[in-house]
This record gives C-alpha cells, sequence and structure tokens, in this order.
C-alpha cells in the first residue's frame, strides 16, 4: 500500500521546484572546482536550495569560472548558462568552467 503512494522521481522534480537538483549540483562542483580560491560557494543539498536562498553566491562562483548563469531552482524552467555571448548546456559550462580554472574534474570528484 505504501509503494503505491511514493512519488517518482519526476514528481519529486515537480514538487522540489524542478531545478534545485540541477542548482545543488552546481553548487556541488563550483565547490570543489573552485577550492581555496576567491569566489568558492559552499555545497548545498536540493532542500537547501528549495527553502534557502544561495542563486547570488552560485552565480557569482560561475562568474568566477568564466560562466554566466540564470538559476531556476523553484520553477520547472531548466538553469540556463551563457559563455563568451553563446547559451551552453550544463555540461559544456562545467567543461568551460575547467579549462577556464586548469583544474579537470570527474563527476566522483565533485558529486559525492
Amino acid at each position: 500500500m505504501m509503494a503505491t503512494k511514493k512519488l517518482s522521481d519526476n514528481s519529486l522534480d515537480l514538487v522540489s521546484g524542478g531545478d534545485c537538483y540541477e542548482t545543488a549540483d552546481d553548487s556541488r562542483f563550483l565547490n570543489v572546482l573552485l577550492q581555496g580560491r576567491p569566489g568558492q560557494c559552499d555545497r548545498y543539498g536540493e532542500w537547501r536550495i528549495f527553502w534557502q536562498y544561495h542563486d547570488e553566491e552560485i552565480r557569482n562562483a560561475w562568474a568566477v569560472a568564466g560562466v554566466a548563469a540564470w538559476l531556476h531552482d523553484n520553477t520547472e524552467v531548466p538553469n540556463s548558462y551563457m559563455v563568451n555571448g553563446k547559451w551552453v548546456t550544463q555540461e559544456e559550462a562545467r567543461q568551460h568552467a575547467m579549462e577556464v580554472i586548469g583544474k579537470h574534474l570527474t563527476v566522483d570528484q565533485w558529486d559525492w
């Protein structure tokens, strides 16, 4: 009976703002990438992103790495990233940031 009341991953995404996961991943990635550098943001989980405002801190960290970011944590709109005036995916933004900082990370190195 309980199993039938469990939310699917898609439903949970909608309940928690859809893109809280995306912004939480941004914070985790940038925290490790910018470790010890000015602009390093803290690591946030999905629920802290949903309930607390950390967008400015995370946007500033992206800017240090050469990426303009528009974060939409509490909507169904995906985050947007721009590099050198061109819209890019989150993964392309990460690749660019690693090139700018000169540090290359695997997912296992930042997603823990």
